[in-house]
């Protein structure tokens, strides 16, 4: 009987594995489309051996629980991979702003800054017209004309530029208070890792922080620290701490020179952020990179049109006859810093061109000749006003390019990773459907021997007695 017994015993055992196996499975379908599941596979554990006469005998297995199918290098990998296309996706998204800035208006007259190639060429060129005839009222209101579409044109763009970097600079701002949700999440989940799962799998708890922390990648560069009990420690890239277990230190803002910077505690993490990845560094490098660079040119070109046009201007004679002192055409920068946005034309009064060289009849063209000849001089940066800002374009036009190509390669390279961690940790229905068939039969084939236990336990009763028990 007591052999029965533990066969009795060893087929329940059999039979609540692949129930809970089969619950596994259950779960596992249920979840086929849940974002961030991670397929569950049952764990199988032999049980202790009985030992009868010196003879072992097996005792069949124990279902201890799911473990998820995933790998954590690959998760890593992926995260680190996500940090860097989107940082790149949000600075390619403000170059493509940027660059619309400097493309030229096809078909329309509005004042952009991608007609200022177009503005320097005329605005000189008004000057061979006006050496032609140095008195005509006509051509002087021409050449101030010019200058105003010029002026305009470089303040406009330089206005754009600067509000393009104030809208960079609130999307960034924005960004820390989806961080610190996050990153308290985190802490949260590895204080409930720790109390429910801190040596074996975690199961939806890892799934619920593996979510966190890759929606955490695609906003800041991060680096993720496994540590003792199935903890992770989430770090800036440069090693501010930002989540451990319970504990999430904030990432804050402040003003500093009227743009916003990021701090942990009392560290300042601005420029490790701008390259540490995700769309934060993304915004951070348009903003204190590419506009700041763009914006320069732009002043450098401003600057040196103004001071040099100016400086002939009043090196000449003007029809009032002024020698020497016929004022500027254009406002007069201190600096080159903020000259684009402050370019202007102050003269109002066309007589007051220069047309004349110095001390010569107000018939005399020399001047205005002179002032025509400084669109083929080298007098912005080495380079003649137009050659220097097609450069500006260029270069311009050179980031995007490169950008856009890092862009699509990192792009593709989650999408890889993607697909890997799908095949490997992601629900496959098929599989599933195997699964439940082999554990169905298992359970099937176990119901049967306890039938056939059961039948051999009621002969065994009935031995010897005319009423027999079922």
């Amino acid at each position: 009987m007591g052999t029965i017994s533990s066969a009795f015993s060893l087929i329940s055992q059999a039979l609540d594995a692949d129930q809970s196996g089969l619950s596994i499975v259950a779960n596992n379908v249920a979840n086929a489309s849940t974002t961030g599941y991670t397929e569950e596979k049952p764990n199988w554990q032999e049980n202790q051996p009985i030992e009868v006469n010196g003879v072992s005998y097996g005792a069949g297995v124990t279902e201890t629980g799911p473990t998820s199918v995933r790998d954590k290098v690959l998760e890593e990998r992926l995260n680190q991979q996500q940090q860097l296309a989107s940082a790149s996706g949000s600075r390619l998204t403000a170059l493509d702003t940027l660059q619309a800035l400097f493309t030229p208006a096809s078909g329309s007259s509005s004042s952009t800054a991608g007609n200022i190639g177009t503005d320097i060429t005329s605005f000189f060129s008004s000057f061979s017209s006006l050496e032609a005839n140095p008195t005509n009222n006509a051509d002087r209101q021409a050449v101030l004309s010019a200058a105003k579409t010029l002026a305009g044109d470089v303040s406009n763009a330089a206005a754009s530029l600067n509000s393009q970097k104030s809208a960079l600079d609130q999307e960034a701002a924005a960004v820390p208070s989806q961080v610190n949700a996050l990153t308290s999440s985190i802490a949260q989940l590895n204080l409930e890792i720790l109390s429910q799962s801190p040596n074996t799998d975690a199961g939806t708890l890892e799934d619920q922080r593996q979510q966190d922390i890759s929606q955490l990648s695609q906003l800041i560069g991060v680096n993720q620290v496994t540590t003792t009990n199935n903890g992770i420690s989430i770090t800036t890239t440069s090693g501010q701490l930002l989540a451990s277990t319970g504990e999430s230190v904030p990432l804050t803002t402040g003003t500093v020179d009227g743009v916003t910077h990021f701090f942990v505690g009392t560290t300042d993490v601005t420029s490790q952020l701008a390259t540490g990845g995700g769309s934060l560094g993304g915004y951070l490098t348009a903003r204190d990179q590419d506009i700041p660079s763009v914006l320069g040119s732009l002043d450098q070109l401003a600057y040196s049109v103004s001071t040099q046009v100016n400086k002939l201007n009043n090196a000449g004679t003007d029809l009032a006859g002024d020698n020497s002192n016929a004022g500027n055409i254009f406002s007069e920068p201190t600096q080159v810093a903020g000259s684009a946005a402050a370019m202007s034309v102050v003269m109002t009064d066309p007589d007051h061109i220069a047309a004349a060289g110095s001390g010569k009849g107000t018939g005399d063209n020399t001047n205005a000749t002179a002032m025509a000849t400084l669109a083929s001089q080298t007098i912005v940066s080495g380079l003649t006003p137009i050659n220097y800002y097609s450069n500006l374009v260029t270069t311009l036009g050179s980031t995007v390019s490169s950008v856009q190509t890092e862009n699509t390669a990192q792009t593709a390279s989650v999408t890889q990773l993607q697909t890997q961690n799908s095949a490997l940790s992601g629900v496959n229905l098929n599989d599933e459907a195997s699964a439940m068939t082999t554990l169905e039969r298992s359970y099937q084939a176990a119901s049967q021997v306890f039938t056939m236990l059961n039948t051999i336990m009621a002969s065994a009763l009935n031995l010897g007695e005319q009423a027999t028990v079922a």
